[in-house]
This record gives structure tokens, sequence and C-alpha cells, in this order.
């Protein structure tokens, strides 16, 4: 079982390699040609050193081509020389295609893999992301990528120009002596055989020190990203203390790691070392006897020379392959995650029809947050939900948003169950506003204008005025062209809120949620913007969710959750004569409205 699931990786690292090598096919075949046509070259350059010592310096005439018989010494030197020259300018010439060809290639292989992977992320479920750490996936798209462009565009080609100049160096070796090539061989299948062994031993850490990789990234994007609340409460100490503690986790992963490293290339150099010298020895005795000529013995040490770096490189390769292994593994731990399933022929929404919960439950694994939740909302009308945190007031906004599905019960707009609308579609058509918005690193007019293109300035403005944000932004040195910073970090929470809300009403999605979304703001901005709510709406459907009483205060309709049950339901005025939940909440915020004022 274990074999064949081995097999089942090994054939969908592969598969992933070949398909994103289709794009640098001909870049990559152009430079392995021309590689290997360089190491044929270079083993011919030293056949021609030793037909130099042999017959133009020795004088030797045994075996000379006919066109070569009557030439002097001196003309035989000039016919090596010219060929050495030739071979050499060809080598070169094959070494530029090499050169020119691969970087190519490697880049191509690499922006297909970014590709498939940025956009296979695009198409995750929310729940996935929810898993997975922000840092970790960086990591995955980064540092494991350029692992695998390194593999593919070095070691790959390494590991065949390698395998072919053996095989030529063992036939051209061979043929000059049987009894030198057998002793310099002999030590190939020891080295590339230790390498194997060593391969499979580094390959956990090399998992392990990816791992703690990941870890490290997604400390130091946590803390850079929260670094307002980590300079709010002073816990710049504690934050470093966690980081340094993940830091030598990894160090010490990769201290190891060296180790094992050390021990590898030091027992190569020795066994290289023995190769070498035993070769010297054997030929300058055979030489001496007459059983090799001097050029024999020379093209002997340069080949063997020549042959103890790629050998080792081999094990150096093979080593690596550990490390492209473990990173392949992790990137197809992203592209085999299941994206989000849309209907083959979606059906045709209505989004300004009617919001029907119909006995929805959903938990967040084994933690129910709804529970055989039913309610409507009138298409253009205002829904008002109100609850204690962890009511499962936020996932009604998710579920209507399709990032998660109910685990019971179904949801429809205007009669079509979600699950057959498309995505896309549906999630353009449903605007959310979250208590905490995410804004990016642009300016004020391009985060408010984001959702929609071809916006004017005018328009822009007149949404800023609407969420009561204009004030604020003309205030600023370079009004809408402020730059807000990473995540908004620049602007206060309650313009943060306000921006985000300006960017739904600039939408005019036939569904607008405002999750939360004026809780950073104070209590008469609160009313100025809900005095401009529903005007600014249009006919959207609205969906108010708020701890704040007076927020809800304007809904059509009103729903209390505690412990994901309606508990309550009716209008803002039979709710206050209820006198239940929503009433006794009302009282008390009056009560300390009064007692702050």
């Amino acid at each position: 079982m274990e074999e064949k699931t081995t097999k089942e990786s090994a054939r969908k690292k592969a598969e992933l390699l070949l398909h994103h090598l289709k794009p640098a096919a001909s870049a990559f075949a152009l430079g392995i040609g021309a590689s290997l046509a360089a190491t044929l070259l270079r083993t011919l350059f030293t056949q021609i050193i030793r037909f130099t010592v042999d017959h133009a310096l020795m004088g030797d005439r045994a075996g000379l081509p006919g066109f070569l018989m009557d030439t002097t010494a001196g003309q035989l030197l000039v016919w090596c020389a010219a060929a050495a020259a030739v071979v050499a300018l060809l080598e070169f010439a094959a070494g530029f295609v090499q050169d020119s060809n691969l970087p190519k290639g490697s880049e191509r292989f690499v922006k297909s893999l970014r590709d498939a992977l940025y956009g296979h992320i695009q198409r995750l479920p929310y729940s996935w992301h929810v898993q997975n750490a922000t840092g970790d996936i960086i990591q995955r798209c980064t540092s494991d990528v350029e692992v695998v462009r390194t593999f593919i565009a070095e070691q790959m080609v390494e590991l065949l120009s390698t395998t072919f100049l053996i095989l030529v160096y063992m036939v051209a070796m061979f043929t000059m002596n049987v009894k030198i090539s057998l002793f310099a061989f002999a030590f190939i299948p020891v080295i590339v055989g230790y390498s194997l062994v060593f391969y499979t031993r580094i390959s956990k850490g090399y998992a392990k020190a990816d791992e703690a990789e990941g870890v490290l990234s997604s400390t130091v994007q946590e803390n850079i990203t929260g670094v307002r609340v980590v300079r709010a409460f002073g816990r710049e100490r504690d934050e470093l203390k966690k980081f340094r503690e993940k830091n030598n986790t990894y160090t010490n992963i990769w201290m190891r790691l060296c180790d094992m490293l050390t021990v590898f290339w030091t027992l190569g150099d020795i066994m290289s070392m023995i190769q070498v010298f035993g070769v010297i020895a054997m030929g300058v005795h055979m030489c001496v006897s007459g059983e090799i000529t001097l050029g024999t013995y020379l093209a002997f040490v340069s080949y063997t020379r020549q042959l103890t770096w790629p050998v080792r490189a081999l094990g150096r390769t093979l080593s690596e392959m550990s490390k492209a292994g473990v990173s392949i593994d992790r990137l197809l731990y992203i592209l085999k995650a299941e994206q989000e399933q849309s209907p083959n022929e979606p059906a045709a929404a209505n989004l300004s029809g009617d919001i029907c919960f119909d006995h929805v439950s959903f938990a967040y694994e084994q933690k129910a947050v709804l529970r055989d939740v039913s309610f409507t909302v009138k298409g253009g009308s205002t829904l008002g939900i109100l609850g204690e945190t962890g009511s499962g007031k936020s996932t009604i906004a998710l579920l209507l948003a399709r990032l998660y599905d109910p685990k019971k019960g179904k949801i429809t707009i205007g009669g079509v169950n979600l699950r057959e609308m498309n995505q896309t579609e549906l999630r353009r058509g449903v605007g959310v506003v979250l208590q905490e918005p995410f804004l990016f690193s642009r300016t004020v007019a391009q985060n408010i204008a984001i959702t929609k293109d071809g916006v004017s300035q005018a328009e822009i403005e007149q949404a800023a005025k609407e969420a009561c944000l204009h004030d604020s932004v003309s205030g600023f040195q370079d009004g809408y062209d402020t730059v807000v910073g990473e995540r908004g970090v620049t602007l206060s929470g309650g313009q943060k809120q306000r921006t985000a809300i300006a960017r739904t009403l600039l939408e005019h999605a036939p569904i607008m949620v405002f999750d939360d979304a004026l809780s950073a703001v104070d209590a008469k901005t609160d009313e100025a913007i809900r005095g401009r709510l529903r005007e600014a709406a249009g006919g959207s459907t609205l969906i108010l969710i708020a701890h704040r009483v007076a927020t809800l205060m304007q809904a059509d309709q009103i729903i209390v959750l505690r412990d994901g049950q309606i508990i309550e339901r009716g209008t803002p005025e039979e709710l206050l004569q209820a006198g239940g939940v929503f009433a006794h909440t009302a009282a008390m915020q009056s009560a300390q409205g009064e007692e702050e004022a």
C-alpha cells in the first residue's frame, strides 16, 4: 500500500512538472541539447590533446590518418592546434546557446506555475483560507516555487548532463584502456549509492525546515499586520519572544541539516581524492612500463579530474532533489485543494427578490452556530439583526454571500437556491461591509472605487458624502489621493468603516449587508449615516447587523438571535412593546447614553 502511494505521489509530481514545462519546451530543448553538445566537444578536446602529445610531440606515426602521414612534426602541431581552436569555438557557441536558453525556459516554467497557483488560490473556498495561515501560503508560492525553479533550470540539467558525461567518458576511457577505466569508474556507483542513501535521510529534514519556515513567515506576517495592536498594548517584548522561539526552532533544524551536509561532502571529498590519486598512480606505473602512451596517461588524468566534480555534483543534485520533492508536495497541497463548485448551467438569479432562510443550520467544524433558522426579507426592505457575540449574526452574512454553505436547510433569493446560482454573479450582487473592513495600500479614492470600473471622481465623492466620509477626507493634505497604508493603518477605525461603506454604496449592489459596520463611529455619525443609507441604497435590500439598538430602529423587520436561534422577531415598535431582549437592550443602552451625556 505504501509503495502504491509513493508511486502515485511520484506520478503527480511528474505530471505537475511536465504540464508547466510545455510553455518552455523549446527553450529547454535547445539549452539541454547545447549542454550535451558541449560535453561531447570537451571529450573531443581531450582526445585532441592526447593526439598532439603522442603524435606531434612524441613522434609516434602509428595510427595517423593518411593525409597526415607526410607532414612534419611542426605541421602536425599546427593541424592539432587548429583542430583544438575549432573545437574550443564550437564549445563556446554551445555554452552560449545553453546560457541564453535555459534561463528563458526557467522563467517561462515558473511563470506558468505561478499563474496556476494564483489562479487556483482565487477559486478556493473561503473556508480553505480560514484554515491556512497567510504566511504559509505566501511561503509556498514564493520560496517553494523558487526551489522548484532552481531544480528544473539547474539541477535537472546537471543531472542529464552528468549522466551523459559519464556515459561518453566511459566510452572514451574504455576505448583507451580497460584496466584504468575499471578502477576509475568503480568509485561512481559507490558515490551515487551513498548519495541516494543520504537523499532519503535528508528529505525529512528539508520537510521540517520548510514547515518551520512557513510558521516563521506566518509569525512575521501576523506581527506586521497587527502592528497597531502590538504597539497599543505594549506587546513588543512578547512578540519578540515568540519570534525568537520560532526562529530558534527553524535555525536548529537547519543546523542539524548543515551537520549532515558537512558529513556528506567530507566523505565525498575523500572518495574523490582516492579516485584521482589512484588513477594517477596506476597511470604513471603503466606509462613507465609502456602499457599506455604519455598522451593516454594525460587523457586519463584529465577525464578523471573532469569526472570528479560532476559526479560529486550528481550527489548534490540528488540530495537537492529531496528539497525539490518536498517543495513540489507543498505546491500540490494547494493545487489539489478542491475549488468552489458552480453549477454547469446556473439559474437566472433575481437578486432584487425576497431573501429566504429556510430551516438553515450551520456549524464551524463541530461548533454549531445556527440552529434551524428561518426568516424572509422582502426585496427592497431592511432587516435588522441583533444578538450577543457568537450568536450567529456574522455567519448569516457569510452564508448569504455563499462563502459557506448551510449544513442543513437552504437559502433562496427570488426563489432560486444559492447553490444553483453563479457564484461570481451572486457575490457581485451582495455587498458586505464587515466590522473590520479590509483596505488596500492605495489611495482613498482607489479603495472606494475598487469594486467598480470607470468611476468618476464625482461619483466617488458622492458615495463618500453618503457615508459621511467626505469631510474627513477633505481635511487630509492630499485629499482623496491620500495613501491609506497597508490594511488602512493610517485611518481611524471609523474612517476605515466609512470608506468600506462608501465602497459598497458606490457599487449599488441589489443586496447590502452591514455587519456591525458602524461600531467604530460615534452615535451622531451613526445617526447621520443611517439617515442617508436608505435613500442612498435606492431599491436595494438592506441587512443591518449591530449591537447598537439605535442602528436598527429604521429597519422594517428585526430578528434577535441567541445561541444560533431566533428568539424574537417583529418591527421595532412591536419588539419594544413586547418587553423582551430587544426592549431590555434598548432601555439599557438608552440609560447608558443618558449617563454618558
